[in-house]
């Protein structure tokens, strides 16, 4: 049996809705698939009479076990349970949070017959041992140790604390909580501009909210200046603007009101969710659900501009909070070198084309996986931190090239291929 040897540090991204895991392997940062083939792995954990679920497993049973079905961890880690935002949060969740000692939430699942209660960080750890094991499985015959963990930007020392914790309860020596945006932008590094002087402005349109961020990079320390955020602004609105675009649809045509069959709208929102991203690639496209209700099938065209409309005040919204980052950063638009998207959500071409127009020659980096590319970071930030030394390199188009970098602490010459 091969000898474990200690594994290169990881990059993890512990988001709200999902995870990821990256890694310097062979030259470039390599994002490790889970084991359902999947790079990007649901933040949800759930409990059941005989066994503890992650990820996908989790979250596709979740509807017929809500209680026991716990996600939005970063919305709990670190709080104190009579925060307003645990207490408006709770009327929403399906699980139950109670308050534990010190005013800490605690949440109440049933597990194997008994009653359990779990702080929030035990929960994030247990998402974090799941990046651990992914990366386990990929470096083979190595033991991985230490990470770099990503947290919201507006995250404060107790919720940075309590992510801290998580990892070492997962097993995980984190080296450096490190800011989500500033991550995104050390992802678009390269040769010319990781010691340098520039402003990255970083744009996250997660699913359930909406960040937007500048990212200044002073001689490769890269530190988040400010943030503006809507916490009523995703991706999924986009979605309900569709759903009730066909439901009315359906009223209007069909003279049926469907709004009242939880599976009907399930099965038309998820539909909605899939003419999102087809729309981001060609100008129109099918909705189609079998059997939506009474037996009817379903089946409506929408083009790229209808979606547009529909969605145009969201749009606006979007560039009104990119406007009010700036104002609060006092910088104007010809300030920013780059402008960096986050989330499968900064796909939409309407998105892209008012930030263009709004920022009119200013890169726009969207290179890397959007769903990915904080884990990136966080990645070859987790080289720094190992070598003292940036991993440089260079993006072309889809291409990444990776150049030769001295490492100054150990005196050794990498030499890495070009891929």
């Amino acid at each position: 049996m091969a000898s474990s040897k200690m594994a290169p540090a990881i990059g993890i991204y512990l988001g709200t809705e999902y995870s990821c895991v990256g890694v310097w392997h062979d030259g470039s940062v390599e994002i490790i698939a889970n084991d359902q083939g999947n790079k990007t792995t649901p933040s949800c954990v759930a409990f059941t009479p005989d066994r503890r679920l992650i990820g996908e497993a989790a979250e596709i049973q979740a509807d017929k076990n809500p209680t026991n079905t716990i996600f939005d961890m970063n919305r709990l880690i670190g709080r104190r349970f009579s925060d307003p935002t645990v207490q408006s949060n709770r009327k929403l969740w399906p699980f139950n949070v109670i308050e534990g000692a010190g005013d800490k939430p605690k949440i109440v699942v049933q597990y194997r017959g008994e009653e359990k209660q779990f702080y929030p960080e035990e929960l994030s750890a247990m998402i974090l041992a799941k990046m651990k094991k992914i990366a386990q499985n990929f470096l083979i015959n190595s033991i991985v140790w230490d990470a770099v963990v990503t947290v919201p930007a507006y995250f404060n020392d107790s919720q940075r604390r309590a992510t801290k914790k998580a990892g070492d309860i997962a097993g995980l020596n984190v080296m450096h909580i490190m800011d989500e945006p500033a991550a995104a932008a050390v992802a678009y590094s390269s040769k010319y501009d990781y010691f340098t002087m520039e402003d990255v402005l970083v744009f996250d349109l997660s699913i359930s909210t909406f960040d937007v961020s500048v990212v200044k990079n002073n001689n490769g320390a890269f530190k988040v200046m400010t943030t503006a955020r809507d916490t009523h602004l995703g991706g999924k609105d986009f979605d309900n603007r569709l759903l009730n675009y066909f439901l009315q649809q359906i009223k209007r045509e069909h003279k049926k009101d469907i709004s009242n069959n939880p599976r009907s709208i399930r099965r038309l929102r998820s539909a909605c969710e899939r003419a999102k991203k087809t729309l981001s690639f060609a100008v129109s496209t099918t909705v189609e659900v079998a059997s939506l209700y009474e037996g009817i099938d379903f089946s409506s065209n929408i083009t790229r501009d209808q979606f547009n409309e529909i969605n145009m005040d969201l749009f606006e919204r979007c560039m009104g909070l990119v406007t009010k980052c700036l104002e609060d950063a006092r910088m104007k638009t010809t300030c920013i070198d780059k402008l960096v998207l986050v989330g499968s959500n900064t796909q939409i071409p309407m998105v892209q084309k008012m930030l263009q127009e709004l920022f009119h020659e200013t890169e726009l980096c969207k290179g890397i996986n959007l769903n990915s590319v904080v884990a990136y970071g966080a990645a070859l930030q987790s080289v720094m931190l190992n070598y003292c030394t940036p991993p440089i390199v260079t993006l072309r188009g889809n291409s990444l090239r990776i150049l030769q970098v001295k490492v100054n602490v150990h005196e050794i010459l990498h030499n890495f291929t070009i891929n």
